[in-house]
């Protein structure tokens, strides 16, 4: 097939070029060199290999334990290297399945001589060992003990405290990490980093906790695998081989010598290198890429293990052309690897010196506009309260943050501003302020390692502890040991944690600034993200019939009175028909809660299935409507000041009475006077419900408990 290049010359390309291409691709590709390994290993196990194929695959094993040493000697700090855990598991499979392998070949050609399983395992039988089996068991009990008693359980228990510090010291960490963000030391980006490399340290000495055990185990295999071969080689050499005691037991010794020699020297290196590493923490992307992208991070360890095999095929006795291939392999890759990684260096300075000159070209100080903004809700802690925020917590404070936001979302219709947390120094280490648009809007102090203790019947608390006011409804409470919670809850006392109450104090702060914490960006965004069959209503009615101004100030009107605004379309709608016949913004929310009565009426239902009313007598109902004064838009109440006095005194009374008896009803009121009286109780009563007729719904069960 002819194809063009970039420059219009054609280029004929075979039919099986895209077939060369691709199989180029594969073998070129790291992704497949982890897979063909793990099958490779577990091949040794179920295959016999020939003489030769071990020889290299013994030369393998030990090259790859010396790379694993140079590694952990060049890296600065031990999350450079947090696959070690999956290394050092690959690199005891290794082992194992080439002891699987060289045993199947010394039971079974044993008696053939001493390089039945290979020249590599004759040479550390002969050369290592001298050529005496006595001097070979003795050398390879004292390289097991060393590696089996000194390095291993060294490294194991240094893993196992490391583990434990890690764990134990993480909560620390992290609040460190939420202070420093709250107090404006690092950004958001900044914090996220920190608590990745917090999470891979956790996760890397977790992992060589466990680790660990796969080297104590590979000793304690190679102590069992020696002392198999020795006794089944002379019994096999004996009984079915026809061979003396004597030649069967050099035999065989020398053998299983050798391989227990060349088996644990590549297993002793690999521990030194554990212990190295735990000494000096996860694993991030696919493993093969971690694999082979941190072990060819330093081409120094390739070059030293490259030299230390060429010297190692000049030694007497052992097979050099294992040991040159792979000094060969080892060089050129270190070669490879320099190379790499110096055009890498090039590129990442050359990207330094243009990000700092456009950085330079740019103005360092930061605009004066920054300091214009507020946040619209700010939690300060006290130094004392910062453990409130701990990931250790079981009820930490920024979780129940969380679900209250949802929560709000759900009952009111309101989505709330996220909370910043910030702790503030000047602050008493246990007090905590709530500021709305950065004016304090509420405080409390509390004692984060204690309950605190009300009674719900108001009665005095019997409980030993320190007497304090509950900060939201400023109710009497008692601070309690956590050991008294299952007592007090016994009692029937309300028992809350200090995130708790920090949460309950911030809900109510919220609710009764909902309406100002509305802002015209949020209501374009709720009207946003109305569904599509929703939207035609939109924008028939905005901007054309009422400006969003004009519906963000409905909306913040039943925020006022805690109306939920989440059935936004009903919303709309009563708006729609209210523009028709006045621009009135206060008589528009009256005809939009009429068109809520179903939602209204439900909400103020009781627990006995009906909604309570105070009334208001008709005397009462005619003297608001006579002190209305105006006309449109300048309508408003001017009632005498001894007339009001005595109606707040009629509406206190009333309420409080109704309180002692356990209800909390609502005050029913005519359509046209309901704003006013609401505006007047909202100043000494604001949690007290104000109803017009228009607002009960019809199938709504009503009960008239009080008459002012």
């Amino acid at each position: 097939m002819a194809q063009t290049d970039g420059s219009g010359n054609q280029v004929t390309r075979g039919p099986g070029g895209d077939a060369g291409q691709r199989l180029r691709a594969a073998f070129t590709s790291t992704e497949l060199f982890l897979p063909i390994g793990i099958v490779a290993i577990l091949v040794l196990l179920l295959i016999p290999l020939p003489t030769w194929l071990l020889d290299l695959s013994l030369t393998i094993s030990i090259t790859l334990s010396v790379v694993i040493l140079m590694t952990v000697i060049f890296i600065v700090t031990p999350l450079e290297l947090t696959s070690f855990p999956t290394i050092l598991l690959i690199a005891t499979m290794l082992r194992l399945g080439l002891n699987v392998a060289s045993t199947r070949l010394i039971l079974s050609e044993g008696h053939t001589g001493t390089d039945a399983a290979g020249q590599v395992i004759e040479a550390f039988g002969g050369f290592v060992a001298g050529g005496n089996y006595v001097i070979g068991v003795i050398v390879f009990s004292i390289l097991v003990l060393i590696n089996f008693i000194v390095i291993t359980k060294g490294a194991g228990r240094i893993a196992e405290v490391a583990a434990r510090f890690t764990l134990d010291a993480m909560p620390g960490k992290q609040m460190a990490i939420d202070a420093d963000l709250s107090s404006g030391l690092i950004n958001e980006d900044q914090a996220r980093k920190r608590r990745k490399e917090l999470e891979s340290e956790s996760s890397f000495f977790g992992a060589m906790d466990g680790a660990s055990k796969f080297v104590r185990g590979d000793a304690v295999a190679g102590i069992l695998i020696t002392f198999i071969n020795i006794v089944g080689g002379i019994i096999i050499g004996v009984v079915q081989r026809g061979m003396s005691m004597a030649d069967a037991a050099e035999n065989y010794t020398l053998l299983t010598i050798g391989d227990g020699l060349v088996s644990q020297i590549p297993a002793l290196i690999v521990s030194v290198a554990a212990g190295m590493l735990v000494t000096k923490a996860g694993v991030t992307g696919a493993t093969d890429k971690a694999l082979f992208g941190q072990l060819s991070g330093y081409p120094s360890a390739l070059g030293i293990a490259s030299g230390l095999l060429l010297l190692m095929a000049l030694i007497p006795d052992l097979p050099s052309w294992p040991f040159l291939i792979m000094a060969a392999f080892a060089g050129g890759a270190a070669f490879l690897v320099s190379q790499s990684n110096a055009r890498r260096k090039v590129e990442e300075e050359t990207r330094a010196l243009e990000e700092e000159a456009a950085a330079d070209s740019t103005p360092k100080e930061e605009p004066i506009s920054a300091a214009l903004q507020i946040d619209l809700i700010r939690l300060e802690l006290g130094y004392g309260l910062l453990p409130l925020i701990n990931a250790s917590q079981e009820h930490k404070l920024t979780d129940q943050i969380k679900a209250l936001r949802r929560q709000l979302a759900g009952d009111m219709g309101f989505v709330m501003p996220a909370v910043r947390i910030q702790d503030n120094l000047q602050l008493p280490g246990n007090t905590y302020i709530i500021r709305v648009k950065e004016i304090e809007a509420g405080r409390g102090d509390l004692r984060p390692n204690m309950q605190l203790c009300m009674d719900p019947r108001g009665d005095k608390i019997s409980l030993p502890g320190e007497a304090t006011v509950e900060p939201t409804f400023g109710l009497p409470a008692v601070w309690i040991q956590d050991n008294q919670r299952e007592e007090a809850m016994f009692r029937g006392y309300t028992v809350v944690d200090s995130a708790t109450v920090i949460t309950t104090h911030l809900t109510e702060i919220i609710k009764d600034n909902m309406s100002e914490l509305l802002s015209y960006a949020e209501t374009q965004k709720l009207l946003d993200e109305l569904p599509q069959a929703q939207q035609k209503l939109v924008s028939d009615l905005i901007p054309s019939q009422i400006s969003l101004g004009a519906v963000q100030r409905v909306l913040q009107n039943l925020l006022n009175e805690r109306v939920s605004i989440r059935d936004l379309p009903t919303i709309l709608e009563g708006v729609s028909e209210a523009v028709g016949y006045t621009r009135n913004l206060t008589q528009i929310t009256e005809h939009v809660r009429s068109r809520l009565a179903r939602q209204l009426s439900d909400a103020y239902t009781n627990d006995a299935g009906f909604v309570a009313l105070v009334t208001l007598s008709p005397a009462w109902e005619q003297a608001f409507m006579e002190s209305i004064v105006g006309q449109g838009e300048e309508k408003q109440l001017a009632m005498a000041p001894s007339k009001l006095q005595e109606f707040i005194n009629l509406v206190r009374t009333v309420f409080e009475r109704q309180a002692m008896q356990g209800e909390t009803p609502a005050l029913l009121v005519g359509p046209a006077i309901r704003p006013y009286v609401r505006s007047v109780i909202e100043r000494f009563r604001p949690v007290t419900v104000v109803m017009s007729q228009n607002e009960i719904h019809p199938k709504a069960k009503i009960k008239t408990v009080d008459q002012i």
